[in-house]
């Protein structure tokens, strides 16, 4: 038996776009629709949220002149391209997959509704949730804390680009410690950025457990989901 029964995993828009950083890779896409579809047909159910940061990040607009809440809107817009590109991939691979936004958008998405997302992943599909939490001033990850709870999900995963949680960023200081373990207060009293406050103090408030790790690692998900290791930081 998986040590996971259902799972929420939170992408990020760059991710997808691998080296270019902008746009979306096919091999990529490819890659990690594939080894979710092989850990769903191990009986894992399996959600997705999705950032659009490789398209448009709302507080990017602030540069531009844009207003913050136009801009959030835009990029709860960026997510559903993601959503809507990691469904088709998914469909290539066998796998049936739909995405459910917080944004309506009828033509291209389902309207999100927690008890039938709940119904769909028990029924062997993979949800994909867009558009965030719905709402401005609030990051993808607090919407993958959300959506994770909504779902009644075992654990959140968030997918970084280094192995876990370090007390400074390990891309600039070789010497940075990483934690195997902390807790929700620990995290927010060190002020750690790999997720923002919020999004801690949901999973903190309700006692949804958090795996930060890395994506690029092979077999990573696996070693998680189906064999309980802990090759990141355990936030719980």
């Amino acid at each position: 038996m998986a040590p996971y029964k259902r799972v929420l995993i939170k992408l990020s828009g760059e991710f997808l776009a691998g080296n270019a950083k902008h746009g979306l890779n096919g091999q990529i896409l490819e890659q990690v629709t594939d080894t979710i579809a092989g850990i769903v047909r191990r009986g894992v159910e399996i959600a997705l949220v999705v950032g659009g940061g490789n398209f448009f990040r709302g507080i990017q607009g602030l540069d531009s002149g844009i207003d913050r809440v136009d801009g959030d809107y835009m990029g709860m817009t960026a997510t559903v391209m993601n959503a809507v590109a990691l469904k088709d991939f998914f469909v290539r691979a066998g796998q049936p997959a739909r995405v459910m936004s917080a944004l309506k958008v009828e033509k291209l998405t389902e309207p999100l509704y927690p008890p039938k997302a709940r119904q769909a992943l028990s029924q062997g599909d993979v949800v994909i949730f867009a558009g965030g939490t719905g709402n401005p001033y609030f990051t993808t990850d607090t919407a993958g804390v959300l959506r994770a709870l909504e779902i009644r999900a075992d654990v959140m995963l968030k997918a970084t680009r280094v192995d876990g949680v370090y007390d400074s960023d390990p891309e600039q200081n070789p010497e940075a410690r990483k934690f195997d373990r902390l807790t929700y207060a620990e995290a927010l009293e060190k002020r750690l950025k790999v997720m923002d406050a919020t999004a801690f103090a949901l999973a903190m408030e309700y006692g949804m457990p958090i795996v930060v790790f890395n994506l690029n690692r092979p077999g990573v998900l696996e070693d998680i989901i189906l064999k309980g290791k802990n090759p990141g930081t355990i936030i719980h």
